[in-house]
C-alpha cells in the first residue's frame, strides 16, 4: 500500500508541474498579448490622454480588459468541466456502477474563477503600466 501511495504521489508533483509551467506560459501569453493591444491602440491612448484622462484612467483600460478576459476564460473553463461531467458520470454510472465520479463543488469554481481572474490580471499590469506612461503628442503622431 506505501508504494501505490508513492507512485500516486509522484504522479501527482508531475501534474502539478506540467499545470504550473502551463500557468507560466499562459501568463506570459497574456502579457505579450495586451503589450501588442497597447501598441496597436497607441493612437486610441493618445486621444485618451488629450482629453483628459490620467494615467491611471488609461491603466485601467488595459487593466479592465485582462479582467474581463480572464473572468471569461474562467467561467468557459467550468462550463466545459460541467459539460463533460455528465457524460463521464453516466459512463461510471451504467459500466461501473460509481455515481458521481466527476464533481465540481460551487466554492471550488469560484476558487478557480478568481485564479484565472488574478493570473491575467498580474500578466497584464506591465502592459497596462507601459500603456499608462505613453506621451500624448507622441501616441497621436503614430501612424
Amino acid at each position: 500500500m506505501g508504494s501505490v501511495t508513492d507512485i500516486v504521489n509522484t504522479i501527482s508533483l508531475v501534474l502539478i508541474a506540467f499545470v504550473s509551467i502551463s500557468l507560466v506560459v499562459s501568463s506570459i501569453m497574456i502579457g505579450i498579448i495586451t503589450y501588442i493591444s497597447v501598441l496597436e491602440r497607441k493612437k486610441e491612448i493618445g486621444i485618451l490622454r488629450a482629453i483628459g484622462a490620467s494615467k491611471r484612467n488609461v491603466a485601467n483600460v488595459f487593466n479592465a480588459e485582462t479582467f474581463i478576459e480572464g473572468l471569461i476564460a474562467g467561467v468557459f473553463a467550468i462550463v466545459v468541466v460541467v459539460a463533460v461531467s455528465f457524460p463521464v458520470n453516466a459512463w461510471a454510472l451504467a459500466a461501473k456502477q460509481v455515481p458521481n465520479l466527476m464533481s465540481l463543488p460551487v466554492q471550488d469554481a469560484l476558487a478557480l474563477i478568481a485564479i484565472s481572474v488574478l493570473l491575467t490580471v498580474v500578466a497584464g499590469l506591465l502592459p497596462a503600466r507601459s500603456a499608462s506612461k505613453k506621451d500624448p503628442v507622441e501616441a497621436l503622431r503614430s501612424e
